[in-house]
Formats: C-alpha cells, structure tokens, sequence
C-alpha cells in the first residue's frame, strides 16, 4: 500500500504533540514536507522528525507536487484561507476546528471543494474515538430509555496573552477553542440539529476574549444541552448524558491521553450512591491516528465522507447563534 503523502501547514503544537507522531504511528500516511514561516523553524521541525523536506513560506509547501493532502493547524482566522489555497492547488484537507470564524466565511471552502474535487475534513478528532462511537450505540440502543439532557464542560487555564487562544484578533476565546466540543459531540448523539440557543459570556476585560462560556442548546423533541467551555477555569472534562432510565457519565470526553483507557458509566438511576453503575473500559487508543487513518480512506475514495463539510459548517451555525444570543440577551436560531 502506497502512502499519503502529508504536508503539515505550520509548526503548531497541536501538530508537533498529536498529529504528526499520529501520521507516523500509522500505517496509511507520512509527512513529507512541513513549512512554516519561519524556514528555520521548519528545517529544525522537520529535522527532529525526519521529515524529508522543509518550506520558509506556506505557498512553497502547496507548491509541492509531491504532496497530496495538507494537515491545516493554522491559528482560527487563517483556516479559511489556506484550506481554500490547499484545495484550489490540488490538495485533500484536514482542518483543525472551529472550520471558520463564522459560517458565511465557511461557503467558500465548499465553493474551494466543488472547483477541486478534493476533500475537506473538519479535525473533530473525538467522533473517531470508539468512546463516542459506544456511547451513540447505547443512547441508540435504548439503554438509558429516551434521552433527555446532556450536561457538558470543557475547562482549563491559559493565561499567556501572547497564545493564540487570548488574541482576539485570531480567533482567540472558549467558544472558539472549547466549547465547540458540547457542541459537536452533543449532534453527534442526538442526530439533529438545535433549534435555539442561549448563551452568558464572560469575557477577559485586557484580552476581550471569551473567558467563560455556557450555553443552552433547545433539540427538537424538548431535548437539551448544558455547557460550559472556559480558559480561565481549572482543568475539568465531563460529559453527563440523562436518560428517562439511567445515565452514561464519560469521564475524559474530549482530550484523553492516546495510554488511556477511557470509563463509560452507566447507570440506571436505581441508586443516588453510583452503586446501581455499571462502568464499561474502552481499551487505549490514538484518537488522532485514527482520525488520520481514516482522512487518508476518505480522500481516497475508499469510505464515504460520514462528516462532509457541511457538518462543519451546520456547527459552526450554532456558535454563531451562541454569540448572537450573549450579545442580544435573547434565544437565537442557528
């Protein structure tokens, strides 16, 4: 089996801790170039990795014949731009979310898709992990009788004014970086999309991102998601999904270490001491090689696209209602 041949567009963290050690694990893909705009930083990257080639610019890594799919992490307000650019010269695309800053800006990465015939893949790296995909079986299933309610936090602590996620100028702030994980996840379960929303922001009065975020997500049927999403909290994941009979608790929902073996609860509500739980182990695995694993199938032609870029673009919908709602005080429809 020939391997992809990825590009990764810049040095970020997300891409030199998880994806590009997630491509090389796996046994589908390999980094062949990465750039950045500062050439030495790329030449050492790429050195430290084994990369074959390094790119002082972004447009040199695009121009590159031999490379057929490009691994977006540019900071939020750059997705659109070079996803539309890696697409417009020939390129898959795997972009780190949210997609865009807001979803009109979205459209023209489906316009980029349409002129290429290439695929975009939004980074949602969680619905790939087989915790997510046991966690829709059982809610499926029926196991904790109609679901009502999903409670959600997403928390940590960033501090540094000069990090992408505090400039606002970039995208920065917990809707953005965070928060669009209830989001997602919750669609993800109940197979719709909300109706309305309301949201509280607090924002950093020196930085003026977003520091807190919680929102209320109306589903039809009465359904609902409660969250939280903040970057000056302590760190804290949890998802509680509330069934007519029982419940299913995750304890790491988004972010779990590649050696950890993630715990599903559920319980039947039979008892308020968590002695009527049940807890189910889902062995270790890399969610970002799987989800890399899996672009590679996709842009093949091998699978079909079960998120296509307009899944992105439907959740990108919502933040944009969310903002709407904290700024007018009023429930908002995506």
């Amino acid at each position: 089996m020939t391997r992809l041949k990825w590009g990764i567009l810049s040095t970020a963290n997300i891409g030199i801790k998880r994806v590009i050690p997630a491509i090389a694990a796996g046994r589908r893909g390999v980094v062949a170039a990465i750039a950045s705009r500062d050439a030495a930083k790329a030449a050492r990257v790429a050195a430290s990795f084994g990369i074959g080639r390094s790119y002082g610019s972004y447009q040199a890594l695009l121009d590159d014949p031999q490379v057929e799919a490009i691994y977006n992490p540019l900071p939020n307000h750059l997705h659109v731009e070079w996803t539309v650019k890696a697409l417009d010269a020939g390129k898959h695309v795997l972009c780190e979310k949210p997609i865009a800053l807001n979803a009109a800006q979205a459209q023209a990465i489906v316009a980029a898709r349409e002129r290429s015939g290439k695929c975009v893949i939004e980074a949602f790296m969680v619905r790939w992990h087989p915790q997510w995909q046991r966690i829709r079986e059982l809610v499926g299933q029926g196991r904790i009788g109609r679901v009502g309610a999903m409670q959600s936090a997403f928390l940590f602590t960033v501090l540094d004014p000069g990090n992408v996620r505090n400039r606002v100028e970039l995208g920065g702030g917990a809707l953005y970086d965070v928060g669009c994980y209830p989001i997602v996840t919750a669609r993800y379960v109940y197979g719709a999309e909300p109706e309305r929303v309301l949201a509280l922001i607090d924002r950093d009065p020196a930085l003026g991102v977003d520091r807190l975020t919680s929102g209320l997500l109306a589903f039809p049927g009465g359904r609902q998601l409660v969250f939280s999403s903040a970057l000056q909290l302590a760190a804290y994941q949890r998802v509680v999904i509330l069934g007519s009979e029982g419940r299913i608790e995750v304890g790491i929902p988004f972010t779990p270490l590649k050696d950890y073996s993630c715990r599903i609860v559920i319980d039947s509500g039979k008892s308020l001491d968590g002695s009527s739980s049940l807890v189910e182990h889902i062995a270790p695995v890399d969610q970002y090689l799987l989800q890399c694993e899996l672009a590679v199938a996709a842009f093949r032609g091998e699978v079909a696209q079960e998120f296509p870029i307009e899944d992105a673009i439907a959740n990108m919908r919502v933040i944009d209602a969310l903002y709407r709602s904290a700024a007018s005080g009023h429930w908002e429809a995506p």
